[in-house]
């Protein structure tokens, strides 16, 4: 199958042509095959940490999934619905100050996606939501994209899309300096956990299939991270008021750290997919409910 054109579109080597024959395009077929006897919009979740290659598989399915199987995919991101700098100021001086930071549940506009969500299951049309990084708020709803409806099929990726909350217990000891300096009376963390019961769980009640490409362990997401950073760096150039310094992006992902290790010990039993990557990011197997595991 020729997917030359994706490849060139994504600036993709050559060599992603043999993992998307082995691993993505059956992914894709299955989630095809389940659609075709359910009621639309069907709903696939997609968990992995930072510097996984989400963002690529969903932007992989959708091309393969439109241009080969003919179905109206949209890939949605929890990066796109981030809260606007006002309102993270807002919770920042209400509940805790590392709340401005965006990233953690709690600096998502809940509302917003559920109501992106049931917009895209019904006639008409839906504006699909963009966050823009480099100013830390929103683009203008008028740049937007628009997008008929209903779909076939959404893809919803994140990073921490699909972990469940904490024990109580599990909230007591910090698991990181960030923690232990800066939430030492464990408020910050206690508010993500209460927002991921009260306002992600209903949300992931939509999610009819979910994958996981799952990170050895958080140290290979640091290391990840900077690769990811260094190469933009490369690109807009070191001095860039956006660039971090690798102390700086340590300090970014203890934010990341507690829900990302919670997840990657307990998501792998609840997803129906779970692809294994090795410390390069290369697939070393992928694991299917109720299906044997393809090496």
């Amino acid at each position: 199958m020729d997917i030359s054109l994706f490849l060139e579109e994504h600036q993709l080597p050559e060599s992603y042509k043999d993992i998307a024959q082995k691993w993505f395009i059956p992914l894709a077929e299955d989630l095809a095959e389940h659609q075709n006897s359910a009621s639309q919009p069907y709903f696939v979740g997609i968990n992995g940490c930072q510097g996984s290659g989400k963002s690529t598989l969903c932007d992989f399915l959708v091309y393969y999934l439109s241009q080969h199987k003919g179905l109206k995919v949209v890939s949605l991101s929890m990066d796109d619905f981030y809260l606007d700098q006002s309102s993270r100021n807002a919770l920042a001086v209400k509940v805790h100050p590392l709340l401005v930071t965006r990233g953690v549940p709690g600096t998502h506009d809940t509302e917003l996606t559920l109501k992106t969500y049931k917009q895209l299951g019904q006639y008409g049309t839906a504006s699909i939501p963009r966050f823009n990084k480099a100013i830390d708020n929103p683009f203008p709803v008028t740049e937007w994209p628009v997008v008929n409806t209903p779909v076939d099929i959404v893809l919803m990726e994140g990073w921490c899309w699909g972990v469940m909350p904490q024990e109580k217990d599990a909230l007591a000891l910090p698991v990181n300096a960030l923690e232990k300096d800066e939430d030492s009376m464990g408020i910050w963390r206690s508010y993500v956990n209460r927002q991921l019961a009260e306002h992600y769980l209903p949300l992931y009640d939509y999610m009819q299939t979910w994958v996981m490409l799952k990170a050895p362990s958080f140290d290979q997401v640091y290391k990840w991270r900077t690769e990811q950073e260094h190469k933009l760096a490369a690109r807009v150039g070191s001095d860039h008021p956006g660039i971090m310094t690798d102390e700086q992006i340590a300090r970014f992902i203890q934010h990341y750290q507690r829900l990302t290790e919670h997840g990657l010990a307990t998501l792998p039993e609840k997803c129906d997919y779970v692809f294994h990557l090795d410390a390069h990011r290369q697939i070393s197997q992928v694991e299917q409910k109720r299906e044997k595991v393809l090496e």
